[in-house]
Order: C-alpha cells, then sequence, then structure tokens
C-alpha cells in the first residue's frame, strides 16, 4: 500500500529544477549535515507512535512545507511518520478557485497539466528526501471504487447532496462546502451551471473517505495531523479518522509573525468556540501583561507585527471621513462587523440567525425604524484583499433589498482605506457576526453584541443572544452609552493575551515571505529541530503526540515583540 520507493515521489528533473528555484526548503542538504542522527532517528522511530501527516494538497505550499517540517521533527522525537499525498486522483479540492481554474477543466475531468502535475510535484520535492513511508491515494483507490464514486456523484438528487452521508461520516457538507469556496460565494444562487463542479466535489470526497478508510484499516496510527480541518479533502480525513478514534490535530498559520495555531479534535474555527474557561481565566495576570497585550493590539492598526493583515496603509483620521459621509459623531452610532460571505457561511455556525446575510438584512431592517441611532457598517476589507476575494460581495446583496439606505445607516465599503479600528472607536457599542475583531474591541472597554459565532462570544464579556427575539431585545438597549465595566475588561484583556499570546504558538526559525510560499524555514541543520531546540516546536510536537495542550506559556516564556 505505501509508496514502494522514495524514488517514486521524485518530481521530473524539470520541475525538480524550477521548484528548487523557488522559496521551498531542500531537505537533502540539511540531512546531509547530520546523516547519522536522521539514520538512527528513522531506526528508532519503528519502535514509536506512527503519525500520519495527511498533507494531500501537496502543492498548496504555505501549508504542505510546515507538514515537512513537522513530519522532519516528530521524527526526530520517536514517532514514526507517514505521509500522504494526492497524486492526480480527486476530480477537485481546496486547491481549486474559479479565479485561476475555469469551471470546464472540473466539469471534463480536466485538471492533470493545469494543476495536479506541480501540486504533486511539489509535495514529493518535499518529502521524497525523507525517505519516510509515504502513501498516495493511487495505492489506496480501485478501479470499482472510482466507477461507484462517479455513479453516486452522479445520481444523488443535488438537493441531497449536502447532507448526503457515508455512514456516519458527513460527506456532503464538505463536498459542498468545497464547491461554495472554489466560487468564493455564500450561496450558488447566482452561479451558472454549478451544479456540475458540486458533483465532482463529492466524487471527490466520496474518493477521500473510501482512501483514508482502507490507510486506517491497515495501519495503526495513534494521530493524524493535517491543515484546515474542513474542506475537501482535509474534512473528510477528519470525519474518518475521528470515526476510528484516530486523534486528529489541525493548524493553520496565525496572525502574528512566526506563528501558529494547533487544534485538537477538529479545525480551530470549531474548537476557539468551545475551549473550556479555565484554560485562560485562571492565569495570573500582572500589570506587566496588560501591557504587552495592548501594544500588540495597538500595532494591529497597522499589521506591523502580523503576517496576517487587510489594510496597507489605513486612514485612521476618521472625524475626516465621518464628515465626508454625513456621520454625525455628537450622536450614537452603533458598529457593525462583518465577515466575508463565503467565509462565514462555511467556518462559522449559525446561531441567532441563518446566515450572515439574513442577519445583516434584518439589522438594516431594525435600525431603519430608530432614527435616533445612527448605524455604521464596515464591509470586511477581506472581500477583495483577502487570499480568496469574494465573487459574492455584501453591498450589491444589501442594494437588491435596499436600493436607498436610511438616511441614518452608512456603509464602509470594503476598498476604503479607512482604519477599521479607528471607526469603531468613535461607537457607543459595536455588533459582530463571527470577526475576531470582537477580541480587540472589548480589549478596549468597546461593548460587543455577538449576532452569530465568534471566539469572543461564552466568555463572559460579550451580549451572546442565541435566537433572534433575544438579539433584538439587545438592540433594544441601545445605546448603551457606557463602556465595559472593569471586571469584564480585565476578562478580555485575559481572553485577547491568550488568543494571541497563548494559543499562537511561535517558531523562531520562520520569517513571511511576500511571496509563495510565504513562510520561510531558516533551517541549516536537523540540531535546530531537535527536542529542547525550539520551545514552540516542543509544545506543537508534544500535543500531536500525547495529546498535550497547544498553549505556549508567554506570560513565561516572553513573547516576540517583532
Amino acid at each position: 500500500m505505501p509508496v514502494s520507493s522514495a524514488d517514486e515521489l521524485e518530481p521530473s528533473p524539470l520541475l525538480s529544477w524550477q521548484l528548487g528555484q523557488s522559496n521551498l526548503l531542500d531537505w537533502r542538504p540539511i540531512i546531509e549535515t547530520n546523516p547519522s542522527l536522521w539514520r538512527e532517528a528513522k531506526q528508532r522511530s519503528h519502535f514509536g507512535p506512527m503519525v500520519l501527516i495527511a498533507t494531500t494538497v501537496g502543492g498548496s505550499a504555505p501549508l504542505s512545507l510546515p507538514e515537512s517540517l513537522l513530519a522532519v521533527a516528530l521524527t526526530l522525537r520517536g514517532a514514526e511518520v507517514h505521509t500522504l499525498l494526492c497524486d492526480h486522483s480527486l476530480p477537485a479540492c481546496l486547491n481549486l478557485q474559479k479565479l485561476d481554474t475555469p469551471q470546464e477543466r472540473i466539469e471534463n475531468y480536466d485538471l492533470e497539466r493545469i494543476k495536479c502535475q506541480k501540486c504533486f510535484a511539489t509535495g514529493g520535492y518535499l518529502y521524497q528526501p525523507l525517505h519516510l513511508t509515504n502513501h498516495v491515494f493511487s495505492e489506496l483507490l480501485t478501479g470499482l471504487d472510482r466507477l461507484e464514486a462517479k455513479q453516486i456523484a452522479a445520481h444523488v438528487p443535488l438537493s441531497e447532496i449536502e447532507n448526503y452521508c457515508l455512514g456516519n461520516w458527513n460527506i456532503g457538507e464538505h463536498a459542498y462546502a468545497g464547491a461554495l469556496r472554489y466560487f468564493t460565494s455564500g450561496n450558488l444562487d447566482n452561479e451558472p451551471n454549478s451544479e456540475i463542479v458540486v458533483r465532482r466535489y463529492f466524487e471527490g470526497a466520496l474518493l477521500t473517505a473510501y482512501a483514508i478508510s482502507k490507510l486506517l484499516s491497515k495501519y495503526n496510527f495513534k494521530a493524524a495531523c493535517f491543515n484546515h480541518g474542513i474542506y475537501l479533502p482535509h474534512g473528510i480525513i477528519g470525519e474518518v479518522c475521528r470515526s476510528r478514534q484516530v486523534r486528529v490535530v489541525n493548524w493553520t498559520i496565525a496572525y502574528r509573525k512566526r506563528c501558529f495555531i494547533f487544534s485538537h479534535g477538529d479545525t480551530y474555527h470549531h474548537t476557539m468556540l468551545s475551549e473550556p474557561l479555565h484554560a485562560w481565566e485562571t492565569m495570573p495576570w500582572t500589570e506587566a501583561m496588560t501591557d504587552d497585550i495592548l501594544q500588540y493590539l495597538k500595532s494591529r492598526w497597522q499589521g506591523t507585527r502580523d503576517w496576517i493583515w487587510f489594510h496597507e496603509k489605513p486612514d485612521e483620521e476618521f472625524s475626516r471621513n465621518a464628515e465626508e459621509m454625513g456621520l454625525d459623531l455628537n450622536q450614537p452610532v452603533i458598529g457593525m462587523l462583518t465577515n466575508v460571505m463565503w467565509d462565514a457561511q462555511l467556518h462559522y455556525r449559525a446561531n441567532a440567525f441563518p446566515n450572515m446575510l439574513t442577519w445583516v438584512l434584518q439589522t438594516i431592517e431594525y435600525f431603519a425604524k430608530r432614527p435616533d441611532l445612527q448605524l455604521l457598517i464596515r464591509i470586511h476589507p477581506a472581500e477583495i484583499r483577502g487570499t480568496l476575494p469574494s465573487r459574492q460581495p455584501l453591498l450589491p446583496e444589501i442594494k437588491k433589498v435596499w436600493p436607498q439606505l436610511p438616511k441614518n445607516i452608512f456603509i464602509i465599503a470594503p476598498e476604503s482605506p479607512v482604519s477599521t479600528y479607528a471607526a469603531m472607536m468613535e461607537c457607543d457599542s459595536v455588533i459582530i457576526y463571527g470577526t475576531k475583531t470582537g477580541v480587540e474591541l472589548t480589549s478596549v472597554g468597546i461593548p460587543v453584541i455577538v449576532g452569530g459565532e465568534a471566539w469572543i462570544r461564552d466568555k463572559g464579556i460579550t451580549m451572546d443572544p442565541s435566537t433572534a427575539q433575544e438579539y433584538f431585545q439587545c438592540l433594544d438597549q441601545l445605546p448603551l452609552g457606557k463602556r465595559l465595566d472593569s471586571n469584564a475588561l480585565k476578562r478580555a484583556r485575559m481572553y485577547a493575551y491568550h488568543f494571541f499570546f497563548r494559543r499562537m504558538i511561535p517558531l523562531q526559525f520562520t520569517e513571511p515571505l511576500s511571496e509563495n510560499p510565504f513562510v520561510k524555514l531558516n533551517i541549516t541543520s536537523l540540531e535546530q529541530l531537535l527536542p529542547g531546540a525550539d520551545r514552540g516546536l516542543d509544545i506543537i510536537c508534544d500535543g500531536i503526540l500525547s495529546g498535550s495542550p497547544f498553549i505556549y506559556p508567554a506570560e513565561r516564556l516572553g513573547i516576540d515583540r517583532v
């Protein structure tokens, strides 16, 4: 079942040369700095716990590069690491976007030349030099598997695909999410001929389930580590692993430079909502920690200490902008922060409202009847500046219902350079759906109402309605006319510290790049990856191997202020 020889992962000479000219890490010279150390580590690993690094989409270099690092670090800690790549086997996956992959290519199973070849080659370039046990999808799938997946995908009614389950695996949910991500849209109502794309993602989800099920039947993995934890194929991998009692670890690149978020059991989008309060509310608290988090939160206005931000040159002179908009800062202003439509639909569970658009439209309708208040809606800049710009922008959706906005409602468009932070500082209170900005606003005392699912929810800090009725009862209390009390403010800052400094785990040998893969690994020897060399890496590897919390004790170890 595993690839019989690491050579079979090796890219063609031309592709290998091209990849070598990129910013990917070449593990060969690093291993050659101490080949006996690597050889002995692999020999010992046969007596250690089996860990699956289920990269699958090798061509997503910002994700496959750190996972190759984990493969090496875990091997050096005694784990028997297996890797998994898709080798041109899926008809659709998260590596496709309509922006760069025409829909016709998916319909005609024509991805080999434009996507699959380089995708698999990238994964092979990273993993082949390690000579670990490498698995590929084609070794796990038979002709009958492919035929069955194609037939099911072709014949299940479209209306039933999203809720389709294979046993207790939510196959359809992840397939439909994959299609939404491809179109970068919150729904497919305005996407002509989208059905065939949904069916290709459905087929890919079925194939992934078949392949992972076979792999787990043959090997006794103690843990499986892979990025995202949602979409296709990683959402399906998580479904199958959990059903087979294989511990799941998901991860993503965090906001702070050199930092990553890891979570147990499911995607961090979900686990951050359910994290026990005792993980942070009992930690010792000092004035120095208060200063640290406030200084960092202020840096986020310009993104100077982050490698993910959405404003190049934010305009922080909001009084001038308000005057140009006709917004009266002498009268109560209520802020409203949206998410990207497709992002909100996929990442955040519905709460008081079925989706974000319904929340926005019903909120506008409410404020249209409250001329005593001004509603300032900031549409998320990531609609146009995100990694995957939205193809369902919010403003046109609003204008379908409100061609002429009520006079007390104002909108800051996504392309506007207006600083979100500066604008919200002028507000009596702020309503959010799922944005992480709620963590920041409460830390400076601004009251927040959570209309959807956000990580700041249920922390004893915000107003958290669970139904539409409760939501509008919260709005009836506006304006609040005051900032958070001292107890809520302290809790907000403690949670912000925990979120930004403890859950975001630093790896000191990483640095941001302005081009793909956007992460550089400054590694020149295997010794840099040994236990004790990097505290963040130790915490990550311990969590994968033993299930210990992915929490970096920044209050003891300090923080990176770069």
